[in-house]
């Protein structure tokens, strides 16, 4: 694939997916667990802790820059299945945070459009980005770049408009109201950031691979500030219960704020982040697929490449599809929430799993070369793993049926790698084989008479 990739891009991709409509409800969800001001308090935890995270991913995408990404440095350090069933797992959930995204959109734009149907504007949304990613990554990337930027601009500048219209005043910034609401806090705030590490399939498509780690720091950092600015500027306008009796808390702000101008402004930006969740998951999770695909762990045909485009289609098609099914099973149960908490536990198991792999490799590999090495030894690794192992617990603790759908998500990961992935397999060798047979040459036929 073409290495067109710029830091700009980059860091558009990994915040776009991050920044997406369903945020603003998980966000309201953080403040909610908190007394006082605290929000901020447990935004920035939250984007520290990964930043632990992405300098993890920084080390184990400087040793293995390629498109499997997560697959191929959890098989490195653990074992094929292991990193084939937790990557298959994690894909699926990222799916699930764009049906997620999905309902939110459409309630936004029920309240201004009610005469449409919800599924009209998310065909509308998934048909424009599957074709902006069929006719190459440099055409999307800078899609994103120009949808990224001006949503962030946006955020900003609605933030701070409402923190001057209500004389913003810190009362208690950091009274969190007990240990208990923070930690839950911090692990639901979480997802306000899950993805930002889906980035790193592109390190094919990048002009140099140092551009991954980078982008992903800064997308963090980035984030960190927005979220929290976005988040006391929702509160200190508009009361925690109110908002958190909607699903989409960011309209009734806009509206309390600056009436109908508002609506139509946040109606804006929730279709660019919606956009921009579903094209940064497009150009990722696409590359997963083709990296699988041309591995044999997925059907071979989701490796085809457009030689026109040098994209992967198929694999950009199969995610339209799955996406807009998924799409239409949340608006049919409305149970957004779920898949926001599955998707804080399933990136706080990712996190701990890169911070567990770093140290395994560095035990397993001593002398392999390392682009980038993490300072400090074994403090940030160790450090990793020990707080999203704890975070993820918290989340299990604070919502069981998270536990449950994610056990059963991965008994059939696990029965895909076990059952279907071997057979994948067999089918590949087998059509090696009957290829090395028709390229033999035939024996010549008989010879000269008395030979």
């Amino acid at each position: 694939m073409k290495k067109v990739l710029t830091l700009r891009t980059i860091v558009a991709t990994s915040a776009g997916l991050t920044l997406s409509s369903a945020t603003f409800a998980a966000a309201v969800q953080v403040a909610g667990f908190l007394a006082g001001d605290a929000a901020w308090l447990a935004i920035l935890t939250g984007g520290l802790l990964c930043m632990t995270a992405a300098l993890c991913f920084s080390e184990l995408n400087g040793m293995t820059p390629s498109a499997a990404g997560i697959r191929l440095y959890f098989s490195r350090a653990f074992n094929d299945r292991l990193a084939l069933t937790v990557s298959m797992l994690y894909m699926l959930v990222i799916m699930g945070v764009i049906g997620a995204e999905s309902y939110i959109l459409a309630q936004v734009l029920n309240e201004v459009w009610p005469s449409v149907p919800a599924l009209v504007w998310i065909l509308v949304m998934f048909i424009t980005v599957t074709v902006i990613n069929m006719v190459g990554i440099k055409i999307a990337g800078g899609f994103q770049d120009m949808i990224t930027y001006g949503l962030i601009l946006s955020l900003v500048s609605i933030a701070f408009i409402a923190l001057v219209r209500v004389d913003f005043q810190i009362t208690a910034p950091v009274a969190t109201g007990g240990a208990v609401g923070l930690v839950n806090a911090v692990a639901v705030g979480i997802f306000l950031f899950v993805g930002f590490e889906w980035v790193t399939p592109l390190a094919e498509e990048v002009t140099h691979h140092r551009l991954i780690s980078r982008g992903m720091l800064l997308a963090i950092g980035l984030l960190s500030v927005i979220y929290s600015l976005f988040t006391m500027a929702m509160t200190a306008t508009v009361s925690r219960e109110v908002l958190a009796g909607s699903p989409i808390p960011q309209l009734i702000f806009a509206r309390s704020l600056l009436g109908g101008a508002g609506v139509v402004w946040m109606v804006v930006i929730t279709l660019a982040a919606s956009i921009t969740t579903f094209n940064a998951g497009l150009i990722s999770v696409s590359r997963f697929i083709y990296a699988s695909s041309r591995e044999h762990v997925l059907p071979q045909v989701f490796s085809k490449l457009s030689m026109r485009f040098f994209t992967p289609w198929v694999a950009v098609l199969a995610i339209f599809i799955i996406g807009l099914v998924i799409s239409t099973v949340v608006l049919v149960t409305q149970r957004y929430l779920v898949l926001v908490n599955m998707a804080a536990a399933m990136e706080s198991i990712i996190y701990a799993l890169a911070g567990l792999a770093v140290i395994r490799l560095r035990k397993k590999m001593p002398g392999a070369n390392r682009p980038y090495r993490i300072p400090g030894g074994y403090i940030i690794p160790v450090t990793c793993v020990v707080v999203f192992t704890g975070l993820t617990l918290a989340v299990f603790a604070s919502f069981p049926n998270v536990l449950l759908y994610i056990g059963l998500g991965l008994l059939f990961c696990f029965w895909y790698v076990n059952v279907v992935v071997p057979e994948l397999k067999k089918r590949h060798q087998a059509q090696k084989g009957a290829a090395r047979q028709r390229k033999r040459p035939l024996p010549q036929a008989g010879g000269k008479a008395g030979d």
